[in-house]
């Protein structure tokens, strides 16, 4: 097993029209790479965006690969099949989390502590006005039903803030497109024994401008029609 110094990492975002925002996240995230001293990418999966979102993440340093065909799930498997690292962190690219301290999700996977990292929001420091007030009781929902349904003491299921070792990922089967995929995630890692682990993370409100994606009844039933039939 290699020593944390020595994984390579690529910190993976999918992207559907974020050009006022992906540039800062991608800098974020090649700073974390530089500073740590470590080898790896940035990643973008640009999800058929109709905005300049591609060239900018280009000139700031990022591979871009396409998945025109939208959906979180779609986009992020697209990105996890193509991703180079032995670690690979992935986010949201609309500046909500912080690409920049990515070590508590980093270290416990690169030391082979951990299988499967995934973010707690509620635990840690959330800013004013970053999640609807629909999201924070629906989320908790949710992540009752899945604790409930897979036996996974994991509170914040819909986190998108999250790591994996290659070596873990390879041994999951992904069937989603939507945003139940984050749902999928946890279950999936379940069923095949990895070694999860749910770290606090910060989340903030966008610093640019931008429309917003998420639809909370649809997404949601996506996420409780997937937990009842799995």
């Amino acid at each position: 097993m290699k020593s944390p110094e020595h994984c390579q990492l690529t910190i993976l975002m999918p992207c559907l029209n974020e050009e006022k925002n992906i540039g800062y996240c991608v800098q974020q995230a090649g700073a974390y790479l530089s500073d740590q001293n470590l080898s790896g990418e940035v990643l973008i999966v640009d999800n058929g965006s109709t905005d300049n979102s591609a060239s900018i993440a280009v000139k700031h340093g990022a591979k871009v690969i396409q998945e025109p065909c939208r959906g979180y799930g779609r986009a992020l498997r697209k990105g996890l099949s193509a991703a180079k690292g032995d670690v690979i962190i992935f986010g949201d690219s609309d500046t909500t989390y912080d690409f920049s301290d990515l070590d508590l999700i980093y270290m416990p996977l690169a030391s082979g502590e951990k299988d499967f990292v995934t973010g707690d929001r509620f635990k840690g420091l959330m800013e004013e006005g970053a999640m609807s007030w629909s999201h924070r009781l629906g989320v908790p929902f949710l992540s009752w039903c899945g604790r409930l349904k897979f036996g996974v003491k994991i509170h914040d299921w819909h986190c998108g803030l999250r790591g994996i070792r290659r070596d873990a990922l390879e041994k999951l089967e992904f069937r989603t497109d939507g945003m139940e995929f984050a749902t999928e995630m946890i279950a999936e890692a379940s069923r095949k024994g990895l070694r999860i682990g749910e770290v606090s993370v910060p989340l903030r409100v966008s610093q640019f401008e931008r429309k917003v994606k998420l639809r909370t009844v649809r997404d949601g039933m996506r996420h409780l029609w997937y937990i009842l039939r799995a």
